[in-house]
């Protein structure tokens, strides 16, 4: 018997952190093409806090199931479903309608708990197109740790000029993509320089594989280190770059010629400030790309899958795991950067 009812949390409102609601809603009829997932793990991203906060610069639907990341097993499939039978371990695709490259307009506009409703609740029915087989080697929490973080990274690397041994990736911090990109750079053979403010993430960065770690609030020019690191000084092949405005005028600094500045996040703010902002040249004054990057798609996310079994990758998530009931201590608990990797939610 398929449930009835699931414990979910809702964002109601813009207004804080105070108006995610636990409540119990009805799980919907399965259709045809659609598939029953009992959920049972999630991972929070700084995307579902700022959602929250209504900080988020892009749509989002009101009241609205919280979170893109989880995995879980099928309970149960509709008539047509082709790709999943019930047992099959998945876990979620962030743009549900981003299935083959590039994004379009109708696919940026079908993302978990943003426009659709999301993971953190015990049952979801997803579109059999909207999930990917979970990788062999990772548990359900490691595994929801990828559907945004790490196919993030995984695009940021691949998905325009694929990054290829001894060239150098710099990663900025060690939040969730970060630290993947920093784990796939250093699988495809690259060198790895990381950046942080605190000298006990500095050594775990180390003993990931960073074979050199700046701490920017040390070297402000941060930047210019970097480009001495990498050989003949010529710069940076890719950097993942997750500050927005606090951080990019150091990004330019180290990138090398033809090298590609993946923008993925704005911890620093999301104004404009024309003082740290790039200008239009830029990206011509240091012969450099400067792309957005939005996620990923589905056969991204099925590359990277394969990726992370072949050299047996283990997401690293933070060693406090909340429980379901308790997501809002969990997102306190980001909002307050006490983290380190990804933030797993366990879901009974």
């Amino acid at each position: 018997m398929a449930p009835t009812s699931t414990k979910q949390w809702v964002v109601q409102g813009k207004n804080g952190f105070e108006d995610l609601a636990f409540t119990e809603g009805s799980v919907p009829q399965v259709g045809e093409n659609e598939v029953l997932v009992h959920l049972r793990g999630a991972s929070l991203n700084y995307r579902d806090l700022i959602i929250a906060k209504g900080m988020y610069p892009f749509a989002v639907r009101y009241p609205v199931i919280a979170g893109s990341d989880g995995a879980g097993e099928v309970v149960a499939v509709g008539s047509k479903v082709t790709r999943w039978k019930p047992g099959d371990r998945v876990v979620t695709l962030f743009n549900q309608g981003h299935l083959y490259d590039p994004i379009d307009l109708a696919a940026a506009g079908t993302g978990l708990g943003g426009a659709l409703d999301g993971t953190l609740r015990q049952y979801g029915v997803f579109n059999e197109n909207g999930l990917v087989r979970a990788p062999s080697n990772l548990d359900f929490v490691e595994s929801a740790t990828l559907t945004c973080a790490g196919l993030t990274a995984w695009n940021a690397l691949y998905g325009l000029k694929p990054v290829k041994p001894g060239q150098t990736v710099l990663v900025q911090g060690t939040g969730g993509v970060s630290v993947f990109g920093l784990q796939f750079a250093k699988a495809a053979g690259a060198r790895v320089i990381a950046t942080t403010s605190s000298a006990q993430k500095a050594e775990t960065l180390k003993k990931l594989g960073a074979d050199h770690v700046l701490n920017y609030k040390e070297d402000p020019n941060w930047g210019e280190t970097a480009r001495k690191l990498t050989p003949n000084g010529e710069g940076v092949d890719h950097i993942l770059e997750v500050g927005g405005p606090t951080s990019m005028a150091q990004s330019l600094k180290a990138i090398k010629f033809e090298g590609v500045i993946s923008i993925i996040g704005f911890v620093g703010g999301a104004k404009p400030n024309p003082d740290a902002n790039p200008q239009i040249l830029d990206a011509l004054k240091h012969i450099c790309t400067l792309r957005g990057v939005y996620v990923g798609s589905r056969s991204q996310m099925e590359d990277m899958v394969r990726a992370i079994e072949a050299n047996n990758i283990k997401p690293v998530v933070d060693k406090q795991v909340f429980p379901l009931e308790k997501t809002r201590e969990a997102y306190e608990y980001m909002w307050q950067q006490r983290h380190f990797g990804k933030i797993g939610i366990a879901i009974d």
